[in-house]
């Protein structure tokens, strides 16, 4: 990927926008910093985990008081960063697969996963990387937003994932709220690192879905992303800011 890329112009993996890649590359440094550039990542994981647990124990009919729900299983996270994802995922159990565009995510992931003793398997690159491999679980959270072509990359995740398998995205909702929540204010102020956002690429619930069936994929309930200021992040029927989809085969 070159770094001098024009921005918004593709890198060599189809997916991948060399700006978008340049920008988060930036940050890797900071990623596993809580009060960091991420730190609205950190705030939001807790509630993406929890969504993603109760979608895995009802997909596979597990047991929710189990520790490894996934042992045994592959899982593939798709611009993975720094590992905020691909490690909670280790931790359950799966052979994980990481994949990012940016070369220094990649680098601090696998920093970080080592620290922890973490075995994960990390890629640098689009979703192109893993092309004629599938897994069980494929992730891919607040990514699509930042691709060069929706569809296309639906289309890599759908072919990444196994029959019987599982796919969760998550991505912000084109919706006057998360402008203004998001950039307006968010970036605004600097709690979201300025210009990590284009509102236009924003997908609402519909097209996201559209882009999922035209895979063959059955869509799951969307749920929304919301926030509270007693609570944080949490899952709600309200899609206005973000949401989580969920798609398997029939």
């Amino acid at each position: 990927m070159a770094s001098d890329a024009a921005p918004g112009a593709r890198a060599p993996n189809g997916s991948v926008v060399a700006a978008e890649a340049t920008h988060f590359g930036k940050l890797a440094a900071d990623w596993w910093n809580p009060h960091g550039s991420s730190a609205m990542l950190h705030r939001l994981n807790p509630a993406r985990l929890g969504f993603l647990r109760q979608a895995i124990d009802a997909h596979w009919n597990g047991e929710s008081q189990g520790f490894t729900p996934l042992a045994g299983k592959t899982a593939l996270d798709v611009g993975c960063g720094a590992g905020l994802l691909a490690e909670p995922l280790a931790r359950l159990g799966a052979a994980v697969t990481g994949v990012d565009a940016a070369p220094e995510n990649i680098g601090a992931a696998r920093t970080h996963a080592e620290a922890q003793g973490l075995a994960i398997e990390y890629i640098a690159g689009g979703v192109e990387a893993v092309a004629g491999r599938q897994f069980d679980l494929v992730t891919s959270l607040e990514v699509i937003e930042h691709v060069a072509d929706p569809a296309g990359f639906v289309a890599g995740l759908a072919a990444a994932l196994a029959p019987g398998g599982l796919m969760v995205v998550s991505t912000p909702n084109r919706t006057p709220l998360s402008r203004l929540a998001m950039i307006t204010l968010a970036e605004g102020v600097g709690a979201i690192p300025r210009g990590t956002h284009d509102w236009d690429k924003f997908l609402t619930p519909d097209e996201l879905t559209a882009l999922l069936k035209a895979q063959g994929l059955t869509v799951g309930e969307v749920r929304g992303l919301s926030f509270s200021p007693t609570r944080g992040f949490t899952i709600s029927d309200d899609t206005r800011l973000d949401y989580l989809v969920t798609a398997w085969r029939a």
